[in-house]
């Protein structure tokens, strides 16, 4: 015979298991004194993206994008404020919404060492803000563009894409 507390740990595991998950990532948004942004070149990817990555499982966002930030750039940093979230539907081979933290990194000095994570990134380089769209997908420089907002107004920016406008 089946012990109440053992039909409701497994009710509750059965409920947990019932519901919706996302992917979730968490990026730094770095600038230079002249406020140029940095942008980093994925090696798997045809645009240019801001560094940071997915988060690992139970993994808080602002501890992911600390370990993503030293994994690909070689930097040792705590995050500062949360500047925007982003959300994006499911789409093409993602099943899932994916949901993006995108703290503050700073500004960085002209001296600051950049070592780039060989098997990922291939370049680096710190973009003007009224050039960021030729950098970057519509989806991320919008992102990016309320998170520089955000950095300005002392706020956080929710960024949420529809699916009609979705775009990576």
């Amino acid at each position: 015979m089946t012990e109440p507390t053992d039909q409701l740990a497994n009710s509750e595991q059965a409920w947990y298991a019932s519901l919706p998950t996302v992917y979730a990532a968490a990026a730094a948004v770095f600038t230079d004194a002249a406020g140029r942004v940095l942008l980093v070149k994925p090696n798997y990817r045809d645009h240019w993206s801001l560094p940071g990555g997915i988060i690992e499982h139970g993994e808080p966002p602002h501890v992911g994008c600390a370990r993503e930030i030293a994994e690909e750039l070689g930097l040792d940093i705590e995050p500062g404020p949360l500047l925007a979230i982003g959300w994006t539907p499911p789409e093409g081979d993602r099943p899932r919404a994916i949901v993006h933290w995108l703290f503050d990194g700073g500004t960085l000095d002209p001296g600051r060492e950049i070592t780039l994570q060989e098997e990922e990134l291939d370049d680096y380089r710190y973009v003007e803000v009224t050039e960021l769209a030729a950098y970057l997908p519509p989806v991320i420089a919008h992102r990016l563009t309320a998170a520089l907002r955000a950095r300005t107004s002392g706020t956080t920016a929710y960024v949420p894409v529809s699916s009609q406008s979705s775009g990576g």
